[in-house]
């Protein structure tokens, strides 16, 4: 069984264009990724774009890029592609990895991957983290998550969930962390899915997964992983110390 981690970064983000070539401590965006990822146990790491600069700028520093095509709608369409382009089979592992996490802790992929590995009928796993401030929590580009018992997800949104009704102890709050863990023979028939309604509403592609009945386990981290969607996202970052 092959373990990769597939980065997908393309160029023409809406919010912030060119955002892998970005510089941060004097490093593009996307290098700062996939350091991160080379440093797990996981021994292939590539950048799956749409873009030659952001393949040439990955192999300028040492990395390993897939050219894919332009015209896919999401991550997960282009790192499906790559898993093709690296003739992955049905049974091998794939990590989803996404482009604007400069500070993504290479311990997290351990506990993203353990429950497919512990369970083959888990097809899907991503990790989320308490929200400790009422800013992310009414925050629409932080995701929120609700679980079940035995920690799989029952809905994602934009909006704060569950809500809460006083009296009574208000309940954990928990941001979904956009990293993801599949088998490739799921990944190749996520794809083929139609989008459902759910998603199409939230502009959130894992509720696909829920709306067609496949369970995706989460597994709570105790920290939060910093994204780059805005440049005072980019300028937050460029404050913090690096690491």
């Amino acid at each position: 069984m092959r373990k990769v981690i597939i980065i997908p970064a393309r160029y023409g983000s809406a919010r912030l264009p060119g955002k892998p070539l970005a510089l941060l401590w004097h490093k593009p965006l996307i290098q700062h990724v996939y350091e991160r990822a080379i440093k797990s146990e996981i021994s292939e790491v590539y950048v799956a774009t749409d873009d030659q600069r952001i393949f040439d700028t990955v192999i300028s520093f040492g990395g390993k890029a897939l050219l894919t095509k332009k015209e896919h709608t999401c991550g997960t369409e282009r790192v499906a592609e790559a898993s093709e382009i690296l003739g992955l089979k049905e049974d091998d592992l794939i990590i989803n990895l996404q482009g604007d996490q400069p500070l993504f802790p290479s311990e997290y992929f351990s506990f993203l991957i353990k429950p497919l590995l512990l369970s083959p009928e888990i097809n899907i796993s991503t990790l989320a983290t308490p929200i400790t401030n009422e800013t992310d929590l009414k925050n629409p580009n932080k995701v929120k998550v609700v679980l079940d018992k035995k920690g799989f997800a029952l809905y994602f949104s934009r909006s704060p969930i569950p809500y809460f009704r006083p009296p009574g102890k208000e309940p954990q709050y928990l941001k979904h962390i956009g990293v993801y863990a599949y088998w490739k023979g799921f990944l190749s028939k996520f794809v083929k899915l139609p989008p459902g309604e759910l998603e199409m509403a939230e502009k959130l592609e894992q509720l696909r997964a829920l709306e067609y009945g496949y369970k995706i386990k989460v597994t709570v981290v105790p920290k939060d992983v910093p994204e780059v969607d805005t440049w005072e996202d980019l300028k937050y970052l460029e404050n913090l110390k690096e690491g």
